[in-house]
């Protein structure tokens, strides 16, 4: 391990060139400052922000767990984000590591949706941003797979710890400084069954080809949630056009949708009219204003309905039944 004050040489390069990088620890413009947050069972600060050592822009999400990043000098790193870990969206999952969840088929393919929902959020989080990386004074700066071991700072908190606080990620078991808040963090959302620890419930996992609450679904109608852009380019409700829910028939029939709802947790609600999804087509759901067609469908609101800090998008059919429940 190099002094703690360097970061490693860079494994790959971005502009065809590398260079070793030497950044003095704390010299980075991220300042971390302490956050609160109500998912600590003790309600105390959250986790302590470190001061980062470098900054780095991120270039691509290979899952929840893990990024890649570009160095002002033009080189590159692969990141593996300190204590936590995602579920699996390349490989299997072993339904073993996550404490609770069924070792069944049905839990490790909802293990699997809720691997998805990580990458989704981190890369609506984190890609093309400009974020801080700070080090684990009780660990080597770099992993079994020589990637960079990291905290990630961004808006002045701690990816991974929202990762764990909204059950999109088990604690990693391993010697790092924050084990102790990271692990209430775990706590609470398991007994709050967010995000992947709605798998722990095997009626829940059984129907996540329906309705599982944390998982991307798929209908038996063939219908699902390709997609959630919840967070606007600036002032959410100043872009309502750039907040949206995409529906795709991934189905061989048509499916009509006429008087199915889209909903959030808040209640705010939108009903389909006069639309038949064909095998293959989607139909996405602007929240501001626009003109009606078969591909695109406007809300018509005043205001931004999707939480950028986690909701769920509910899907009803005409008969009120929910058909689909995507959390984020």
């Amino acid at each position: 391990m190099p002094p703690a004050d360097k970061v490693y040489p860079m494994r790959w390069t971005v502009f065809g060139f590398a260079v070793v990088l030497v950044v003095a620890a704390g010299c980075s413009g991220f300042t971390g400052t302490p956050s609160q947050s109500a998912g600590t069972a003790d309600g105390q600060s959250a986790v302590e922000v470190p001061q980062a050592a470098v900054t780095v822009t991120v270039t691509a999400v290979v899952d929840g767990d893990t990024i890649q990043v570009a160095y002002e000098n033009g080189t590159g790193d692969t990141v593996r984000l300190v204590g936590v870990d995602t579920p699996e969206v390349h490989t299997e999952n072993d339904p073993a590591e996550f404490e609770g969840v069924p070792g069944t088929d049905d839990g490790a393919s909802c293990l699997r949706g809720a691997g998805t929902n990580a990458s989704s959020l981190a890369k609506q989080r984190l890609l093309g941003e400009t974020v801080g990386l700070a080090f684990d004074s009780n660990l080597n700066r770099r992993g079994y797979y020589d990637r960079l071991l990291a905290y990630v700072v961004h808006d002045e908190a701690l990816f991974n710890y929202r990762l764990v606080e909204t059950g999109h990620a088990r604690v990693y078991d391993s010697k790092f400084a924050r084990a102790e808040r990271f692990y209430a963090a775990e706590d609470a959302a398991r007994s709050e069954r967010r995000g992947l620890w709605r798998c722990t419930d095997p009626s829940a996992v059984t129907r996540t080809a329906i309705a599982d609450g944390g998982v991307i679904t798929e209908s038996a109608s063939g219908v699902e949630i390709a997609n959630i852009h919840a967070d606007a380019a600036g002032n959410d409700n100043e872009n309502l056009n750039d907040e949206y829910v995409t529906l795709t028939n991934t189905g061989d029939r048509p499916v009509a949708l006429s008087d199915w709802t889209v909903s959030d947790d808040a209640g705010h609600q939108y009903t389909f009219t006069n639309l038949t999804l064909d095998p293959k087509g989607s139909v996405t759901l602007y929240t501001g204003s626009g003109t009606d067609t078969g591909a695109e469908r406007y809300w018509d609101r005043n205001g931004a309905v999707w939480n950028n800090d986690g909701d769920t998008v509910s899907v009803r059919n005409a008969s009120g039944e929910t058909i689909l429940r995507q959390s984020y």
